[in-house]
């Protein structure tokens, strides 16, 4: 499992012209699953991402977590986050896990992040998002199990 965590000032998700996900200061977590990904690594993801410390404290130094700065969530699955472009121009997406694992394992992350107090936002899994962010920093992470 991948989550690409972006820290973001604004982040939002429309499907077919309709907002369907927003936040304001906090991440946007982009979800990928593969084929032998299992919920114990989705709720340990979920609470790695919740305990993330890339927020600036009073030093400015990067100590500080969503909790701490009460920040949020918006979890967009992304099974791209799998695919493999090392021969050729086009990639392969087998290493994605099938759509049915690859929805339960994201809301599995998505029950397991909600469950730590944090406000969660979500896109709709298996549609075409359009998704708009303004990464702050910019600071981007990839956390993997």
């Amino acid at each position: 499992m991948r989550v690409l965590v972006q820290r973001v000032s604004e982040a939002r998700v429309s499907v077919e012209g309709r907002r369907v996900g927003e936040v304001g200061p906090g991440f946007l977590a982009l979800v990928g699953v593969t084929h032998d990904d299992t919920e114990d690594e989705a709720r340990k993801l979920a609470a790695k991402t919740a305990r993330l410390r890339v927020f600036d404290d009073e030093r400015g130094l990067m100590n500080l977590s969503l909790a701490d700065v009460g920040g949020n969530v918006l979890a967009v699955s992304q099974f791209t986050l799998y695919g493999d472009a090392r021969r050729g121009n086009r990639p392969s997406f087998t290493a994605a896990a099938p759509p049915e694992q690859g929805e339960a394992l994201y809301e599995c992350y998505v029950a397991a992040l909600r469950a730590t107090g944090i406000d969660v936002e979500t896109g709709i899994f298996g549609a075409h998002m359009e998704v708009a962010l303004v990464n702050d920093g910019p600071v981007t992470i990839l956390l993997e199990a």
